[in-house]
């Protein structure tokens, strides 16, 4: 009899030990969804206080613009512009620092953030300047945050109703002109005669220039019907596309003169 009472109670522990397991692992689980829950809202709460500063952009003259920009900037330096759709949710700083993984994961506050920040690659030379400003913007699938609205464009219902994109800096307000809508992916090393947006920052040629707009308006989803030209200056939104493993979406535009 005692053999069985022990088995009893050795079986007993162990469901207890099981059943505590479990307690514990939910436990982690609900804190760690109220911190992401958190953040999310927070971040949130601070991106559309931030769009407040720099709303009404059609009363807003460029040179009050420059000035709010300026003011971001005594908070953190790496902010080198604010990036705006107009009549869309895209309206945020874009940060630029020694790589291109921290604002991955980090807002301008230099806080931890799911959603990151939108950057501009870390190889662009403001004392060229470079000629594409290439800038980068998370599409998380559970947000609505940074670039998630730039997948809009791949209709051309929507591309006629937002043709310009904004940037501003602590020089100039700035109106570009969209040439070109693409579908891409990242292509591996060991892939040959494929079009790696990604990389071009600067053109070294007219050659290099010209190859770019040319891939550029080929692999664009519709025909905008504007090009650019070597000298003009270019900015590229790059974001995550799901049509594929490593997909990309790309809205590459043009400076106007």
């Amino acid at each position: 009899m005692a053999k069985r009472k022990h088995g009893k109670k050795y079986k007993l522990n162990g469901k207890k030990l099981i059943l505590g397991l479990l307690i514990l692992v939910l436990i982690i689980s609900l804190s760690v969804s109220a911190y992401f829950w958190f953040n999310k809202h927070k971040n949130k709460k601070e991106n559309d206080e931030l769009k407040e500063k720099m709303s009404d952009i059609e009363e807003i003259k460029p040179n009050e613009r420059i000035e709010k920009v300026k003011e971001l900037q005594k908070e953190n330096s790496d902010i080198i512009g604010w990036l705006e759709i107009e009549n869309s949710d895209i309206s945020y700083p874009v940060l630029q620092c020694e790589d291109n993984e921290y604002y991955m994961t980090h807002n301008y506050k230099k806080e931890y953030s799911k959603d990151g920040s939108l950057f501009l690659d870390k190889d662009y030379d403001w004392s060229i300047p470079s000629t594409n400003l290439l800038i980068y913007g998370h599409n998380n699938m559970s947000s609505t945050e940074m670039f998630v609205g730039l997948m809009k464009y791949k209709e051309e219902s929507y591309y006629k109703e937002h043709k310009t994109i904004r940037f501003t800096t602590n020089e100039e307000d700035a109106k570009y002109e969209i040439i070109s809508v693409f579908l891409s992916r990242v292509y591996y090393k060991s892939e040959t005669n494929v079009f790696r947006y990604y990389y071009f920052i600067n053109a070294n040629t007219e050659e290099e220039f010209n190859d770019f707009v040319k891939n550029s308006k080929e692999a664009s989803l519709y025909d905008t019907g504007v090009t650019a030209e070597y000298g003009d200056q270019l900015l590229t939104l790059s974001t995550c596309s799901y049509h594929t493993k490593d997909g990309r979406l790309a809205v590459v535009a043009k400076k106007i003169k």
